[in-house]
């Protein structure tokens, strides 16, 4: 018998949760990290600093945007298609991730900044849109037990133990 939590349910012992919230989930840690990175970018001494924090947001971000695009995106395009957007979270997602490499080949400590707080913007700007927009029009458009199974696909890439 599954025993129903505050967000998803329990099952084996295993919290079943729609993908929707295991991705506002994620988004609540990166706001988390994007609040730190604004807050001591200013006070980071030399290049080397702000190149590992780069690769910190970087390494995260890409599976985060690859789960998005192959497990949200795709079974929502049709609907973006109408709206005329079918390419521009895809393309949101490829200029965050440019905009992160960006950093690596950065030469001065003020142009390395400079790019990963712009990159930092790009993506909290790409958040809100997704909050707002996205994650509400899959809830009205995918089926509960989707969502769910679109959830254990994510746990699944995650390699988590169940």
């Amino acid at each position: 018998m599954a025993e129903r939590a505050a967000v998803g349910y329990w099952k084996d012992n295993f919290l079943i949760m729609k993908i929707t919230d295991v991705l506002r989930a994620e988004h609540a840690v990166f706001h988390n990290l994007f609040d730190h990175i604004e807050a001591v970018a200013p006070r980071l001494k030399t290049l080397a600093e702000v190149k590992a924090l780069a690769a910190v947001v970087e390494k995260v971000h890409a599976p985060h945007s690859q789960t998005e695009d192959d497990l949200f995106i795709e079974p929502l395009e049709p609907y973006f298609d109408q709206m005329g957007q079918q390419e521009t979270f895809h393309a949101e997602h490829e200029h965050i991730e440019a905009t992160l490499a960006k950093v690596q080949k950065a030469r001065t400590l003020r142009e390395a900044k400079k790019i990963l707080l712009n990159a930092i913007a790009a993506s909290r700007k790409h958040f809100d849109k997704e909050e707002r927009i996205v994650f509400p029009l899959a809830e009205r458009i995918l089926k509960a037990k989707t969502l769910n199974e679109l959830g254990m696909e994510w746990l699944s890439r995650r390699e988590v133990e169940k």
